[in-house]
């Protein structure tokens, strides 16, 4: 995560940052639970009061937590995007389920302050320029005839629900987390398949030649 805790002697501002890094590291080791406001200040060495000028409550210390954690989602995500060899929505669906298993407890906490029915104004502002961004990826792809001509948003709305679903699959350790690379690949490469134009170019699954059976059995030998 691109926050960092600053160190002491901290100068004038420095401060909220800092304790906002301390924050994410306690909930990468524990949960939402291990983050407190008092174990905050305890590992910046400040008071047990001085968060309070920045974080009126544990509550407002959370809700700074997730909006960085969501940010830093969201570039991870933008990042993936921008450096794909081939098409971007396989890239975002994959980081995406990457991230979730690579940091559980901030996905377990985006679960409820971002993909919840209720943002704060920061969250709210950041989703809907990333679900728009995301719609006028897909446009763009139908436009240049590589995706099928349906409702963007429709397409938008089913492939989160594929991300989000395998994601918290790993999470809950349903999945085996040993073959998350082989299983996220393929769920999102044969979500591509179905919404790729039917006459598409790109249909061709570039992975194939490495691809693993989905349910773990061996191959049958070559005869």
């Amino acid at each position: 995560m691109n926050i960092r805790a600053t160190g002491r002697p901290y100068h004038h501002g420095a401060l909220p940052q800092s304790l906002l890094a301390h924050a994410v590291e306690l909930l990468d080791e524990g949960g939402s639970e291990a983050v407190t406001v008092r174990e905050v200040a305890r590992r910046e060495g400040v008071s047990p009061s001085a968060p309070f000028r920045h974080f009126p409550d544990r509550a407002a210390l959370l809700a700074a937590v997730a909006e960085a954690a969501a940010v830093d989602f969201a570039g991870v995500q933008m990042a993936a995007v921008e450096s794909a060899d081939s098409l971007p929505f396989r890239a975002l669906g994959t980081a995406f389920a990457h991230y979730a298993q690579s940091y559980p407890h901030r996905f377990t906490l985006l679960r409820g302050a971002l993909f919840g029915a209720e943002r704060t104004p920061a969250l709210e502002e950041g989703h809907r320029a990333f679900t728009q961004g995301i719609t006028d990826m897909i446009t763009a792809g139908q436009e240049r005839g590589e995706l099928r001509q349906a409702d963007p948003d429709l397409i938008r709305i089913a492939g989160q629900a594929l991300a989000y679903g395998l994601s918290q699959m790993f999470v809950d350790g349903y999945l085996d987390a040993s073959r998350a690379d082989v299983l996220i690949n393929q769920a999102v490469d044969l979500f591509g398949l179905g919404v790729l134009a039917p006459d598409s170019d790109r249909r061709e699954d570039p992975t194939a030649d490495r691809r693993e059976p989905a349910s773990g059995t061996d191959r049958p030998d070559d005869k």
